[in-house]
Parts: C-alpha cells; structure tokens; sequence
C-alpha cells in the first residue's frame, strides 16, 4: 500500500495581486518542478497552523490564512498519494527567502500557466487562472 500523505500548500497574494511560486530544488522530490510553498501536516496538528509553521520554516515569514481551504486534491504518485489541501494567504511579516527551494518568483494569475507545476497542484493552478 502506497504511503499517504496529508499537505498544505500556501497561494500566497501579494498588494500587485501576484502569486507567489517556489521552484523545487533539485535535491527534492519532484526536482525543478514548481509550487505552491507548504508542507506535511504534522500528526495532532491542524491545516492552519502546519501552515504556518511550514511557511516559517521554508520561507521565513509569518502568513494570516484565510479560513476556508480554497482547493482540496488527492493525487496519486508513482510511490505515494498526496492529498494537497491549498489555502490562500497574506504575509504579515518578513519578506520570503528561498531556504529550500531554488527560486521564488511572484506572477500575475494569467501567467501561472507558463510554469511547469507539480501534478498536485495543476487544479489549484487551474482555478487560480479562471477565479476572476
């Protein structure tokens, strides 16, 4: 039985109404695939606060979510499934720094497509580019 695993993932908006994309570093799984910046969810820890610590840790920064999970999507990996949880959020404090990943970048909605994303987080791309 494949490993399951249960990961959130920040959409973070910048006041230009940017989205903030991390590069997957080669030594990762999924090398130079790009994301949305987040990780595992710890056991007896909920979604929000997994988020922000993993945004602490990876990026930094101290990030407000907003209340709702804005995409839920279960994918199905060669060895494992993940089921990737994207929330969307505001920093509060400090600006990202890319401690793990190779690059961070911020782009306009129309433009996320033109990076090649990770399998899991192709429908909250999706849903970004046609959320008006």
């Amino acid at each position: 039985m494949k490993k399951q695993l249960k990961v959130v993932a920040a959409i973070i908006e910048n006041d230009q109404h940017e989205i903030l994309c991390a590069l997957r570093s080669p030594q990762m799984s999924l090398p130079n695939k790009w994301e949305f910046p987040g990780g595992k969810v710890e056991k007896e820890e909920d979604i929000y606060s997994a988020l922000k610590r993993e945004i602490y840790e990876e990026l930094g920064c101290t990030i407000n979510t907003a209340t709702e999970v804005f995409n839920d999507h279960t994918h199905e990996y060669e060895s494992f499934i993940i089921q990737l949880l994207s929330i969307k959020c505001k920093i509060v404090e400090g600006n990202p720094k890319a401690t793990e990943h190779s690059k961070l970048i911020w782009l306009k909605r129309e433009n996320l497509k033109s990076l090649q994303w990770a399998p899991a987080d192709l429908p909250a791309v999706e849903q970004l580019f046609n959320e008006k």
